[in-house]
């Protein structure tokens, strides 16, 4: 899409065409308009003047002139020497854009909108580098899934770095498959004590916080759209979401608890709690960060050590032992089958 609109809508925010005058003025003017108007003019959604609509992905929203405006000249200053006819025609240009828009204008005491819809991957690394610069205290992440790859780690080090380089101090939450990832023990090596890491069964989505004022989660399944947020109280909401996951998680450096029955580990008593909530193995696997195969060998071997010989029976087993999070009595020990007492560890 972006050579076809280079090519057919060769100029910049500060002067459209003819056709994205039209659909721009349109999206001021109504607050937003269908997707397919503006297909004949990707030029608009390439220099972000318009995004989708957080609550119906099919309809447009214009980004407000005078944030338009501000962002052209932050960009036009560091050349003003050489581009200070490009600020005079870009302020002429939205000023009357800023006419038509008076009721997309921004409370007083904020800068952009309370939530930006950031559409593709280049606009969503631009967003989370402008956060990373403006950050001066405190970053908390969530990251789902199970041993993190290189390459998910390294596409963030620049902004790690940048971080740890102004003082700046960041907690990670990751499901306990992370642990055993060799790329993380290095990366949290190479940061030193400016990252603390801690672990769960499961977490939550993606989530990264900036100073309690900014947080980003992902938009769609592929994470090829993110929401920006900075609504006071959505923020306040994420953080509090994060702070109460951080009490409940162990440390990375501290040892995952024992089961305290003989020949269940600690991942098989998280899945015996998924399985007793009805879940399948695809959705086991997915909150636990490990794959499909994985999952059903650990059921498997979980099903061996209860001598359940169906799913069914499984499921009776997993009550039998306490493994469904519900409680047992304390004098009550458990005896799982061919063994004559249970051996805590």
């Amino acid at each position: 899409m972006a050579g076809h609109g280079a090519q057919e809508h060769p100029h910049g925010a500060e002067r459209l065409c003819a056709a994205g005058d039209r659909v721009y003025s349109r999206a001021v003017r109504r607050g937003r308009v269908p997707r397919q108007d503006a297909e004949p003019v990707p030029c608009l959604l390439e220099l972000a003047l318009l995004h989708p609509d957080p609550d119906d992905m099919d309809w447009l929203v214009p980004t407000s002139p005078q944030e338009v405006m501000t962002r052209l000249l932050r960009g036009v200053h560091d050349e003003v020497s050489a581009s200070q006819r490009r600020v005079g025609s870009a302020v002429e240009a939205f000023e009357w854009y800023a006419d038509l828009g008076r009721l997309l204008q921004s409370p007083a005491g904020t800068e952009g909108t309370a939530i930006r819809v950031l559409d593709g991957l280049s606009r969503i690394q631009a967003a989370m580098d402008e956060a990373t610069q403006a950050c001066t205290t405190q970053v908390l992440t969530v990251q789902p899934g199970g041993i993190r790859r290189e390459h998910e780690l390294s596409e963030g080090l620049h902004r790690a770095l940048a971080l740890r380089g102004r003082g700046v101090r960041m907690r990670d939450l990751y499901t306990h498959v992370a642990r055993h990832g060799q790329g993380l023990l290095n990366y949290l090596e190479l940061m030193g004590d400016a990252v603390e890491a801690r672990t769960l069964d499961e977490v939550i989505d993606r989530l990264i916080l900036f100073d309690r004022t900014v947080a980003f989660i992902p938009a769609n399944t592929d994470r090829t759209m993110a929401l920006e947020l900075r609504h006071p109280a959505l923020v306040a909401y994420l953080v509090t979401v994060f702070e109460r996951l951080w009490r409940l998680a162990i440390p990375l450096t501290a040892p995952l608890p024992a089961t305290g029955i003989e020949g269940i580990s600690h991942r098989e008593q998280s899945i015996a709690a998924l399985l007793a909530e009805g879940h399948q193995d695809a959705v086991i696997a997915e909150r636990l960060g490990i794959s499909v195969r994985t999952a059903r060998a650990h059921i498997a071997r979980l099903s061996e050590t209860l001598g359940a010989a169906s799913r069914t029976q499984l499921g009776v087993r997993i009550a039998q032992a306490g493994l469904d999070g519900s409680p047992r009595a304390s004098a009550a020990p458990v005896i799982l089958p061919g063994r004559e007492s249970p051996t805590a560890r």
